[in-house]
């Protein structure tokens, strides 16, 4: 018994150590904010024929997901103001609609890996926006509940987004704050994420908590990126708007969704939202940027010349400007393609100017053909291959092409092609890959032993080029291809997307574009 005083003792010297701010004034660990991680993103046509499966997602868990954000690398600030807890996060090339299985089994490994350490302060809600599942609307919504439901109605939850996701009221009620890119291309995806992490650090290191205001508008216009971009006008100055606006005091974050042009779903227009702790200035920031939108919608427009395949071609083989890029448009496989469309490479390859080695150099990226690849790599570099490659999913446009010629190159291990190879026909070289791939890099071109700087004409299953290409580029045009993600949105069979919207009803009156505050 004369011992308890003294335990007594030793208790309260523990537990006052332990609420003891340390000699640099930095928080101890036991006073740092607990916050989770966790998300999936994808864009997911739904015009497409294909389907996304589980390991299309490459997902992440536990301590492996901390290194998809160097901002919370272990030296870094953000990482040293909290105690971290990633469930899982997965990420998948933009393609078809999600199959129902693949969703309900992410669902079910992030909602286990979150339960195993609540409670929580604070979630990082790292999503896209734009993922359809087979017979589910508004995925992203349907996952913010069911991860509420986990962390429960107290945690601080903070959205980051793709400005071609789509925000739903029921994911605008689920997040305490919310943010998107305010790029496209999106060169500001890095700077994007850490907003939103800092938002959510400061708000808990504050104790201001949950923003009070949220002011939610729906903008009927329903855009592609290729006409929305921020590298021209009046995507250029309508973005320059919201750094500024969500700079305003009572405000925390503001943003502006384009939307995502390609799904068939009620939630799929632009919406604009702002954030903060002044009602007033919220509610009026929200419906000056949605009112501001609204004006300049008849000014989007094609960031890029464009014109038929035929013309585009014809433009570049006549052109003196080399590189000169196309753009196949209309199986994008980064905005959410199938990827697979061959009815380019045949025209391409009708072409007489490219029949013979001494025509114009090309180089076309890319096309999946698993079985004409494993023949490549039989017949070897140097070897003759032939056979065929690409429809195997979407063969609306065309059947399989038909490829004979050497085989120039052979490199395994990519993440997302696993093997890639080359076959040259006539002055064309064609990338034939296992799984499908987009070309965004100058290193995707010349670890292939292939140099786009020096080539003539290089087709690209893109939209809008991203920054390296771009800035590659000698001359470009978009060419209006068929596929899943077709640029001439009105011949698209919608059904189920709210009506009036611009620009499928050129004509319509003036939308209600005051802010509702979400509750």
């Amino acid at each position: 018994m004369r011992s308890l005083p003294v335990f007594c003792i030793l208790l309260a010297v523990t537990m006052l150590a332990r609420c003891t701010p340390s000699k640099n004034n930095e928080a101890t660990p036991q006073e740092l904010p607990r916050i989770a991680i966790a998300g999936l993103g994808i864009e997911s046509s739904t015009f497409s024929p294909a389907q996304t499966h589980e390991d299309a997602f490459h997902a992440k868990v536990g301590k492996a997901v901390l290194s998809s954000y160097e901002f919370l690398s272990p030296d870094s600030a953000d990482f040293k103001r909290a105690r971290w807890f990633p469930a899982l996060i997965g990420k998948a090339i933009p393609g078809g609609i999600v199959t129902r299985e693949a969703y309900e089994s992410l669902m079910t490994k992030m909602l286990d890996s979150l339960r195993k350490n609540l409670p929580y302060d604070g979630l990082f809600f790292d999503i896209h926006g734009a993922m359809s599942v087979v017979g589910l609307d508004d995925p992203e919504g349907d996952m913010i509940i069911r991860v509420r439901e986990v962390v429960g109605p107290q945690t601080l939850i903070s959205t980051s987004m793709d400005l071609h996701g789509n925000v739903s009221w029921r994911l605008a009620q689920n997040s305490d704050l919310i943010t998107c890119y305010r790029m496209a291309p999106h060169e500001d995806a890095v700077q994007s994420d850490k907003r939103a992490v800092d938002n959510l650090l400061s708000r808990l290191e504050s104790g201001k908590g949950k923003p009070p205001f949220k002011a939610y508008v729906s903008v009927p216009i329903l855009l592609p990126g290729e006409k929305t971009s921020t590298r021209v006008e009046p995507g250029k100055s309508l973005y320059a708007q919201v750094a500024p606006a969500a700079a305003q005091p009572g405000v925390v974050d503001a943003a502006i969704w384009i939307g995502y042009a390609w799904a068939d779903e009620p939630r799929n227009h632009a919406v604009v939202m702002v954030v903060g702790d002044d009602q007033a200035v919220v509610t009026a920031t929200a419906e000056r940027l949605a009112k501001n939108f609204w004006d300049v919608r008849d000014q989007f427009d094609f960031i890029a010349p464009v014109g038929t395949l035929q013309e585009s071609l014809d433009k570049a083989v006549k052109s003196d400007k080399h590189p000169f890029m196309i753009s196949d448009m209309g199986d994008n496989p980064t905005a959410g393609g199938a990827g697979d469309v061959t009815w380019t490479l045949t025209e391409i390859l009708k072409r007489p100017e490219f029949k013979s080695e001494k025509g114009p150099s090309l180089i076309y990226a890319a096309l999946p053909g698993p079985e004409f690849v494993e023949k490549a790599v039989k017949a070897g570099i140097g070897g003759k291959v032939e056979g065929v490659a690409g429809a195997a999913v979407d063969n609306r446009y065309a059947p399989p092409v038909f490829l004979r010629g050497t085989v120039k190159a052979i490199v395994q291990g990519d993440e997302h092609a696993e093997t890639e190879v080359v076959v040259q026909i006539g002055s064309a070289r064609v990338i034939v890959t296992k799984k499908r791939k987009p070309y965004h890099h100058e290193a995707d071109f010349t670890r292939l032993g292939l140099n786009p700087r020096t080539t003539d004409i290089v087709v690209v299953k893109l939209g809008y080029l991203v920054p390296e290409l771009y800035d590659m580029r000698a001359d470009w045009i978009m060419a209006l291809t068929p596929g899943g993600v077709d640029q001439d949105l009105e011949r698209l069979p919608f059904k189920r997307i709210q009506r009036p919207m611009f620009p499928f009803d050129k004509n319509m009156p003036m939308p209600d574009l005051k802010a509702r505050l979400v509750d």
